[in-house]
């Protein structure tokens, strides 16, 4: 992944601050993902509250948007997230851990011989804003999403980066993942672009 996308929160869109984590706020939501990870796979319980031993910030305990990402020998393991704030980040990051090892339907649930391979990185989001231009999309600085004919897909400001993408490929493959025609994104469809703060393990 290109170092930009590691060190710091993006860009904001249209006004909307970044939330700029402190080192130690994001080392207290990777050790709760971690935590999450591990009580599940080893233990099969899955994480509720708080576990003993973390303190929380405001900002750790305040909405956020949020994906957790898990990569296997830098291969993708899983990744399922939250575009919208449902909850307390730390929350969100919780279950979202939990479910990006055993709900992510392109893949089998994470097993206890692959914790040690496992790495784990999160993504919070600024709150997504609609565009109605899509040169307003900027591939590496936006994740995007779009929405047509009841189905809708996300890819998060990396995607793109990792990928060597420009936006007219970002935008096919986008639709490919919402179950569209790779140039459905051309017309009737709408677009919210949102920016990302990255950091992993």
């Amino acid at each position: 992944m290109p170092p930009y996308l590691r060190i710091g929160p993006l860009s904001p869109v249209s006004g909307y601050p970044a939330m700029y984590l402190t080192p130690e706020e994001k080392k207290t939501l990777l050790r709760l993902a971690r935590t999450s990870l591990h009580l599940l796979v080893k233990e099969q319980k899955e994480l509720t509250s708080l576990p003993e031993g973390f303190e929380l910030t405001g900002r750790l305990k305040g909405p956020a948007g949020v994906f957790v990402t898990l990569e296997k020998d830098k291969e993708l393991r899983g990744c399922i997230g939250y575009i919208d704030p449902v909850g307390p980040l730390y929350q969100s990051v919780m279950e979202n851990a939990i479910a990006a090892c055993s709900r992510d339907y392109r893949f089998q649930p994470v097993e206890a011989s692959e914790l040690d391979r496992i790495k784990i990185e999160l993504s919070v989001l600024t709150p997504k804003q609609e565009i109605k231009r899509i040169e307003e999309f900027i591939p590496g600085k936006h994740g995007i999403m779009i929405e047509k004919q009841g189905r809708r897909a996300v890819f998060l400001p990396q995607v793109a980066a990792e990928q060597r993408w420009n936006r007219e490929e970002t935008l096919r493959h986008l639709c490919l993942k919402a179950g569209l025609a790779p140039d459905a994104w051309n017309k009737g469809a709408r677009f919210w672009v949102f920016t990302a703060e990255v950091f992993g393990e």
